[in-house]
């Protein structure tokens, strides 16, 4: 059963009982793009109550505003009770939910017209109260109805606005962009975590770079991460930089994130030199050429900062901060020991790491050469000499005579280091090689 399949069984019994069910929102959109739809939505004149009652696996997710899951065979589809919201208070949530009797009514309190368009599941008609198809073939967001009431609603909507825009290439209507503009000092109401997850599709459905301008244009973006409108106007020197400054950079590699990419590495990507507007000196100061120095190390801690802001995962944070942390140290790879080399290319996520030197390249000298060269070695090295298995313990350091304590830790990675440049290949060579280097230390 696909998830297609599963809205049209739960349309098929929500009307067989006599009860109201339309295929609803995105995914009429997608299907009348000729896109392939993530997941189907089913608007109904049923109470969340009898939705629960009718299909006994279902899920309440957000029964206070009339939305239940259910799930079957590893898919998912929300139904949605018709509604119409009141009024929102805090500009996140309805101060109450009043159910509707009609899918007109239904559509009206939706965000944009592109996304308030119904689908009866098994003719395929479209039921369009809104002007979306008008609008899909203009290829233009708009709010429906007033567009500083949709805003006031949610202020979400305004990151939501930019999404779909730069997602599908299309242009936000006028009056749209304007109350975009007008309201953007408000998107601090909403929470973290819906600004970061907003954020994340914008990094991560193909078209990054494209939001991120609009997100400038539309004000949004001081707002949000004054960090990265920060970037904008500090020129970087042009001999290593001919495309411009670290903003134009920045989008550049943006662009250049594949639909679908892991949410750290096009964070990764977004924050690698989030530390240049701050270490940023001129030619004139430095006596040679415009200098970013230190600008790893700052761009960690801010990088650090949005992480805790915006509320990722420990997880998210760590690799988030290592692709920060180690982007710049490619330029020196080919000058680095073998074991150095191999421990660098054996952290964690390396991929993430080596496809952000490649758009660092692309959109920079766009000189690939330490990107062909790293790929090379991992071509030619085989794992087990990049992770060989190792060859003492702190145990045979004992057993040695080696007194236990913080030397153990020098002493054992001195002997991996050994074993990385293939200077001792065996235990016996291991224990040789600590024996001599280490006489006095016993």
């Amino acid at each position: 059963m696909t998830s297609r399949e599963l809205a049209n069984s739960i349309c098929d019994e929500l009307i067989h009982h006599g009860f109201q069910a339309l295929l609803a929102g995105g995914c009429v959109r997608d299907l009348l793009l000729g896109r392939e739809p993530a997941d189907y939505d089913v608007a109904t004149n049923v109470t969340p109550e009898k939705v629960m009652e009718l299909f006994p696996e279902s899920v309440a997710v957000g029964a206070q505003f009339g939305v239940i899951l259910v799930p079957r065979d590893g898919h998912k589809v929300e139904v949605a009770t018709f509604r119409s919201d009141v009024s929102y208070s805090d500009g996140r949530h309805p101060d109450a939910v009043v159910y509707a009797q009609t899918a007109e009514e239904d559509v009206q309190r939706r965000d944009f017209s592109v996304n308030g368009l119904l689908m009866r599941h098994d003719t395929g008609e479209i039921l369009d109260f809104v002007g979306g198809r008008n609008d899909l073939q203009a290829r233009t967001i708009r709010a429906i109805g007033q567009a500083d009431k949709r805003f006031e609603e949610d202020k979400l909507r305004m990151l939501r606005a930019v999404r779909f825009a730069a997602r599908f290439g299309f242009e936000i209507e006028h009056e749209t962009f304007s109350s975009i503009r007008k309201h953007a000092n408000e998107i601090g109401q909403v929470s973290a975590e819906r600004v970061r997850d907003e954020l994340t599709k914008m990094l991560t459905e193909g078209a990054a770079g494209n939001a991120f301008r609009l997100l400038d244009q539309t004000g949004l973006l001081q707002q949000v991460l004054a960090q990265i409108a920060a970037m904008k106007g500090v020129e970087q020197p042009p001999q290593y930089h001919p495309e411009g400054d670290v903003w134009v950079h920045t989008c550049m590699m943006l662009d250049g994130i594949p639909a679908g990419s892991a949410p750290t590495f096009a964070w990764g990507v977004l924050l690698h030199d989030v530390g240049k507007p701050p270490t940023f000196r001129s030619a004139v100061e430095t006596g040679d050429r415009i200098r970013f120095d230190g600008h790893v190390e700052v761009g960690v801690r801010m990088g650090e900062a949005i992480c805790r802001r915006l509320k990722m995962s420990n997880y998210e944070t760590e690799q988030i901060l290592a692709l920060i942390a180690n982007h710049m140290k490619f330029k020196d790879v080919d000058q680095m020991r073998t074991s150095t080399l191999k421990r660098f290319v054996r952290i964690p996520r390396f991929e993430e790491h080596l496809e952000l030197h490649r758009l660092d390249c692309l959109s920079s000298n766009r000189h690939l050469e330490t990107y062909d060269f790293v790929k090379q070695f991992l071509a030619q090295t085989p794992p087990e000499q990049v992770r060989p298995a190792r060859l003492l313990t702190g145990d045979d350091l004992v057993y040695m005579g080696y007194p236990p304590g913080p030397r153990f830790a020098e002493i054992l990675h001195a002997v991996e280091d050994a074993q990385l440049e293939g200077v001792v290949t065996t235990r016996e060579e291991a224990l040789k090689f600590v024996a001599k280097a280490y006489a006095a230390s016993k």
